[in-house]
């Protein structure tokens, strides 16, 4: 009788801690930001896409990777991401507003304060967040941004990304949970790097 095949390999040792930002705020913010990473494999998106599989992320948590018949899915650059967190910019911040208890505020503050990076609310309310004006729109910046970060829900990220080629921004991120093949090709032909389904919080400590 043959032996049954072997499982996967399990991980041994401790997982890496991914940051979480301090305090009731910063915990409720990374609950809200992990949340859509936590799926069983095979099952169908939020919104209910098709074909959603589970691939390992930064923290260890598996993360939704959506695989479409014919699609090339984009995978990102452990090098991009280094260089985009290390590299002091702009970070315009779709969809922070004040509110303290979204994924977005939290991680604003860290890209503020723990990277040293200079951040831009965007949001029809054009918020001041983290003692940074904000704007209602990516086209009413009036300086050059240099990477887009996207906090919006996965069907609306498309529009937000054609924003930020139109503005010529450097790059764009598309936060964990936000998933856009489409745009991510589009902003990748327009020369911009590319960040998609990945937080900058999580990525950040690992460098």
């Amino acid at each position: 009788m043959a032996a049954p095949p072997a499982g996967p390999r399990r991980r041994t040792g401790p997982r890496p801690r991914p940051y979480r930002p301090g305090g009731a705020a910063g915990s409720q913010a990374w609950a809200q930001a992990t949340a859509g990473a936590r799926r069983a494999p095979g099952a169908a998106g939020a919104r209910g896409e098709p074909g959603a599989c589970v691939r390992p992320h930064a923290c260890g948590a598996p993360a939704r990777c959506l695989c479409f018949a014919g699609a090339v899915p984009h995978h990102n650059d452990p090098a991009v991401i280094r260089r985009l967190l290390t590299t002091p910019g702009r970070w315009a911040v779709v969809g922070l507003s004040t509110n303290r208890g979204r994924a977005a505020y939290g991680v604003a503050q860290y890209l503020q304060q723990g990277l040293g990076m200079t951040i831009v609310p965007i949001h029809p309310a054009a918020p001041t967040v983290h003692g940074s004006a904000g704007h209602a729109r990516l086209a009413d910046v009036p300086d050059p941004v240099d990477v887009v970060d996207v906090f919006v829900n996965s069907t609306r990220a498309g529009a937000v990304v054609d924003d930020a080629i139109a503005a010529g921004a450097g790059a764009v991120w598309l936060q964990l949970g936000v998933v856009d093949e489409a745009a991510a090709a589009r902003a990748a032909a327009a020369g911009l790097d590319v960040v998609m389904d990945a937080c900058p919080a999580i990525e950040g400590r690992r460098l």
